[in-house]
């Protein structure tokens, strides 16, 4: 577990003349996917074993047992398959390991959990912002929300940490210290990696590159600090429903939720294809239920819809995921309208809510973007009407002046 790029190659330098032929190397850290599997060819050559394992569970996984994602060849796993399912963490339905799959699939899946993690870490800030500044809710007040929430359906890890973040005092200013941390957020690659997949396979992960935006803007303190000394914004002079407010808030946070969760098993499908992975989606969710950053009660919701229709890649394709979506979506409307009055940005939120628009649009506007491809570059269009390829001689009718 080390970091990863050329470290990664220099420690397996330095293994190699030691190692003989069948002998296995595993690479527990964060490694970028498509290094794995090169890294997995080229020691194959010389005979070695070489698996990709995804970890997930922070300092508390490495005590108590972390999610474990191991990729590469099923021969390598079987090798270690008793002692990784020692290790890992437990639930009702077993260990939280499985072979994840071919070549770099472990890497990649924990990637993107990561990219996961990352939009769900992003609405539960934005759910904080929206409490905090609309409501000017103490921190005690907002882990008081958080906890009541952790209670029901946002049950989860990271909504766990949250309403314990906010208890805590600051020894030295006597303030909460969540009050004292400084809002520049930081990151190690991997909600980058996933945003960049999600464009070379051509998949919409919008919640999830929103959130990898959200903490690029965070970056820039100086910037928008000088910025918010140059603009007058002309805030509502209060906010009296506070309790809709808290239930309209959770229940656009759920939807949230599922809409980024939906992202990532809509990329991780399609990877599966495009790399040959043969990943089993359900059973990768099964061992995100214990030792990992994203556990949370509804992995069970996700599991029971997949079951039902292995083919439907991005939950959406069915009544019940439909229903849960459109139970809520009057309540993330009613949010980010709010947020807009106070000038509070909702990466997070609205993207989601642009996504499933979409998604359920019968017709978007796309169709103006390919004419006006067509006119300055001859890219062509399809038409509504009949098949082919068609290009109109824009020239003929607006002659170039």
């Amino acid at each position: 577990m080390i970091k990863p790029g050329k470290a990664v190659d220099d420690m397996i330098q330095s293994l190699v003349p030691h190692l003989n032929k069948g002998d296995l190397i595993m690479d527990g850290g964060n490694t970028y996917f498509p290094d794995t599997t090169r890294r997995m060819e080229e020691l194959e050559k010389k005979g070695i074993l070489y698996l990709g394992i995804g970890v997930s569970g922070g300092e508390l996984g490495a005590l108590q047992g972390p999610s474990i994602m191991p990729g590469g060849t099923k021969l390598a796993y079987e090798l270690v398959e008793d002692l990784l399912l020692k290790i890992a963490a437990k639930t009702a339905d077993g260990p939280c390991c499985t072979y994840i799959g071919n070549g770099g699939a472990g890497h990649f899946i924990k990637m993107l959990h990561n990219g996961i993690e990352y939009g769900l870490m992003q609405g539960i800030s934005e759910a904080y912002d929206i409490m905090r500044r609309v409501l000017k809710l103490s921190a005690d007040e907002i882990s008081e929300v958080f906890e009541d929430w952790n209670k029901g359906d946002l049950n989860s890890y990271l909504m766990e940490i949250s309403y314990k973040i906010f208890k805590l005092q600051d020894e030295k200013t006597k303030r909460p210290l969540v009050d004292m941390i400084l809002d520049k957020a930081g990151q190690k690659g991997t909600g980058k990696w996933t945003a960049q997949i999600s464009y070379e396979l051509g998949i919409p992960a919008s919640s999830i590159n929103a959130a990898v935006e959200s903490r690029q803007l965070s970056f820039f303190k100086e910037d928008r600090v000088e910025l918010s000394r140059k603009v007058n914004k002309d805030l509502p002079k209060g906010f009296s429903d506070r309790e809709k407010l808290i239930s309209q808030l959770e229940k656009a946070l759920l939807f949230t939720n599922f809409i980024i969760f939906s992202q990532g098993i809509w990329l991780i499908s399609e990877a599966s294809k495009a790399y040959g992975f043969d990943i089993n989606i359900s059973e990768v969710l099964r061992i995100w239920k214990g030792g990992c950053i994203i556990r949370a009660k509804m992995l069970d919701f996700f599991i029971e819809i997949i079951d039902e229709n292995k083919d439907n890649v991005n939950l959406l394709n069915s009544e019940k995921a439909l229903s849960y979506l459109m139970e809520k979506i009057n309540s993330v409307k009613y949010i980010t309208g709010i947020a807009k009055d106070y000038y509070i940005p909702t990466f997070g939120l609205n993207s989601s809510l642009d996504y499933f628009f979409s998604m359920i649009e019968e017709r978007l506007p796309a169709n103006l973007i390919q004419v006006q491809r067509d006119f300055f570059g001859a890219h062509t269009y399809n038409r509504i009407d009949e098949d082919g390829v068609f290009h109109t001689d824009w020239n003929h009718y607006f002659p170039l002046s």
